[in-house]
């Protein structure tokens, strides 16, 4: 496959790159990264979503689309590829699309990575390949014997996960679910069943720069959900009201770690990389998410891993303590993935940072 998408790049006009994405999810960080280095940019969106990239004025150009999986069409395609269009995956690639492999554009970052990360059981392998602590898993509801949360395959955002505590609070709140058209059948046969370990939960958003050999922290982040505005009701009016909120995320917050833990996290940022070499050859390129909660002892738990840029990354905007004492100057994951494209261009290296 990458032996394809490198012929199709050798036809690109280097000085004439532009930088494009999906009309969703993190376009406005990425285009915007994309500008404040110097490319053109094109935004491939529905016509529902139309109107936040022209108010916005980050796109240069806006392809319209009847719905996200028509970027599979050859001719789109076609289309773009003569623009000389790297397109940068983000969250709706693997919720809406999927299929990667038909995408014959040239793409930053690495596709198998991106589909490890849709596979919970190779996310699995991948996070306990590199050492890091993660919650139980349970096969089966049966095996239930404590909190447990409930996922789903893909980048669905937290949509339909719940909490239960035992098999038949399992069933009964699936049931309840799949009834209320929030997820199917398809989605319980397939869930990860995940020990909820009660703490603080975190997301640590990297870069790993092939072109300079480095891992980066670039921001960090929490997510905002519905079911935060439990705490503002009452327990006995929750019980008597029947509440059963979701995760389905609606926000994000920045966060400032405490700088003693920062030593665990790059450790953990660092092995995921080295052993995304062994799984994927030649491994990470660009943006990754850990997600992470830390318990009373400040124990680190990894529980999930995406392999490009999350929404996350759009509260470091126009940079974050992170990024910026690294950078010395303003620099974000948008702006941060347009300027290795950048140093991959000038350094004869952009082939290493295409898939």
């Amino acid at each position: 496959m990458r032996e394809k998408i490198l012929k199709l790049l050798k036809d690109y006009d280097y000085d004439e790159i532009t930088i494009g994405t999906l009309g969703s999810h993190s376009a406005l960080n990425i285009l915007r990264g994309a500008k404040d280095e110097g490319f053109r940019t094109i935004c491939v969106c529905r016509a529902r979503e139309r109107i936040i990239y022209e108010s916005f004025g980050v796109a240069d150009e806006i392809v319209e689309i009847a719905d996200y999986p028509q970027l599979l069409d050859p001719k789109l395609q076609e289309k773009l590829r003569k623009k000389n269009v790297i397109m940068i995956p983000h969250g709706s690639f693997n919720a809406y699309i999927g299929k990667l492999d038909e995408i014959m554009i040239p793409l930053f970052g690495n596709r198998e990575l991106m589909l490890w990360e849709t596979d919970r059981v190779k996310q699995r392998e991948w996070l306990e390949r590199a050492g890091l602590k993660m919650p139980k898993r349970f096969e089966r509801p049966e095996e239930i014997d404590r909190l447990v949360i409930v996922k789903y395959p893909g980048a669905m955002g937290g949509r339909g996960y719940f909490l239960a505590v035992s098999p038949e609070d399992f069933y009964e709140k699936a049931k309840r679910l799949v009834e209320s058209g929030v997820i199917s059948n398809k989605d319980i046969e397939n869930a990860e069943i995940q020990e909820y370990v009660v703490g603080a939960n975190v997301y640590f958003s990297f870069f790993y720069s092939p072109i300079l050999n480095r891992v980066e922290l670039i921001a960090i982040d929490r997510r905002y959900e519905p079911v935060d505005g439990l705490g503002r009701i009452p327990a006995d009016v929750q019980l008597n009201a029947g509440i059963h909120p979701t995760y389905t995320v609606i926000g994000n917050f920045p966060v400032v770690l405490r700088e003693s833990l920062l030593a665990k996290v790059l450790k953990v940022g660092k092995s995921v990389v080295e052993v995304s070499k062994e799984i994927a050859p030649p491994g990470m390129v660009g943006p990754f998410c850990v997600e992470a909660v830390f318990d009373d002892n400040a124990e680190m738990f990894v529980f999930e891993i995406s392999a490009r840029i999350v929404a996350g990354t759009n509260v470091g905007i126009p940079n974050s303590p992170y990024s910026y004492i690294i950078w010395g100057e303003n620099m974000f994951m948008g702006r941060r993935i347009a300027r290795e494209i950048r140093m991959g261009i000038e350094k004869g290296k952009l082939e290493e940072l295409i898939y």
